[in-house]
């Protein structure tokens, strides 16, 4: 992967309200990062400051193929076999007001980012977005957060480097592609009802939008 760099971005700091329930990728998410984090540098250092023993790059690397892995298993070996098998139980979008229903992938995805957000020793942060949202959630918040999602969507296979100035405080942020991994993923967007007239139609393997990591640095 090419590192691209770019000048650092003042913008509104960004909070999410963080909200409810079962998410292994937060847990594993963290667990990763401070397992990394402990291995490379300091262990006491670890949970605020990845970067004493671990460059904030390395750092997001190892993060996001942690998150990427449970989500492409989730999606390809539970959403997408329930399919396969006929089964009851579906992922649907409404997973909570209806019956035999789980998540979908980039919910679940979603809720994990949510419990690492309202956990202070997290030391991180990270959000789904894309040029192309169906979930408001999912749109960008920043001009460094758009000039990221053009960039992976007109360089695919490679990632998005940079610095950015949240509210006074610095960041060392990743963007990574965010790949069709999964035939229940493109065909959710592509069926789905809320498509803009100008929504793409996705195919496997498509730049869908793009992962965000948030480290903060000195």
């Amino acid at each position: 992967m090419k590192r691209h760099n770019c000048p650092n971005i003042s913008a509104r700091p960004q909070r999410r309200r963080a909200k409810s329930m079962l998410s292994a990728f937060a847990v594993t998410a963290t667990a990763v990062a401070m397992l990394c984090t402990t291995g490379c540098g300091e262990p006491a250092a670890a949970s605020a400051t990845p970067s004493a023993g671990i460059t904030p790059q390395k750092f997001a690397d190892g993060v996001h193929a942690v998150m990427m892995a449970d989500r492409t298993v989730y999606a390809t070996h539970v959403v997408t076999n329930l399919k396969k098998q006929s089964s009851p139980v579906t992922a649907d979008e409404y997973w909570m007001d209806s019956t035999n229903a789980i998540p979908l992938p980039a919910q679940m995805f979603r809720m994990g980012a949510e419990l690492v957000d309202e956990n202070p020793e997290a030391g991180f942060t990270y959000s789904l977005r894309s040029e192309w949202p169906l979930n408001e959630q999912h749109k960008a918040k920043s001009e460094f957060e758009t000039a990221a999602l053009k960039y992976i969507t007109a360089n695919p296979g490679e990632n998005y480097y940079g610095e950015e100035e949240l509210g006074g405080n610095k960041y060392f942020v990743a963007v990574y592609p965010d790949r069709a991994v999964a035939e229940a993923c493109w065909t959710c967007h592509n069926d789905h009802p809320d498509r803009a007239a100008d929504y793409p139609e996705f195919g496997k393997d498509d730049v869908m939008g793009g992962v965000l990591v948030r480290v903060p640095i000195p």
